[in-house]
């Protein structure tokens, strides 16, 4: 049986979607003291897909950016705010977009305990080549596994932001 990948791209109308973004966890720790995300080393582009209301986990394949230890773990989960997505300077040359995200109180999850689960995740053995491409859709089911994984109850994870 084959599975069916999610449909990449912005959603239409009011439908909710999940994401994963992959960033370092100190790149996401500052998104979270911040409330907001920045992805694919600060492009507009996958932001451009999220909408309001959409789901959104963070997943580390490493401590730091580029070179830091291995960590392989769901950082952070939240729901996008807005659709507004904003341009800060952080020096002269970095200019990155961001988009805003309430981020809610959790704890870290490693991803290999849950690989067997998750259907977004085509070849167990070479599992990490899912996150290569900075963002990707998931089905509402593997968000709130992660979700329940990470303490985060599923119906607090898809509730709206006030």
């Amino acid at each position: 049986m084959t599975k069916k990948r999610p449909s990449p791209g912005r959603s239409s109308g009011s439908e909710r979607n999940f994401w994963i973004g992959v960033v370092s966890r100190s790149h996401v720790q500052v998104g979270v003291k911040g409330g907001f995300v920045q992805l694919g080393h600060g492009k507009k582009a996958p932001l451009q897909r999220l909408r309001p209301r959409d789901g959104l986990i963070m997943y580390s394949p490493r401590i730091s950016y580029p070179d830091g230890e291995v960590l392989q773990s769901f950082t952070a989960i939240g729901v996008v705010t807005s659709g507004h997505i904003y341009q800060v300077e952080m020096t002269p040359e970095f200019r990155p977009y961001r988009v805003d995200v309430k981020f809610l109180k959790c704890h870290e999850a490693p991803i290999r305990p849950l690989l067997d689960k998750l259907s977004f995740i085509r070849s167990k053995t070479h599992w990490g080549a899912t996150f290569r491409f900075g963002q990707l859709k998931i089905p509402a089911r593997d968000f709130n596994l992660i979700a329940k994984a990470m303490g985060c109850k599923p119906f607090q994870a898809l509730r709206s932001p006030k």
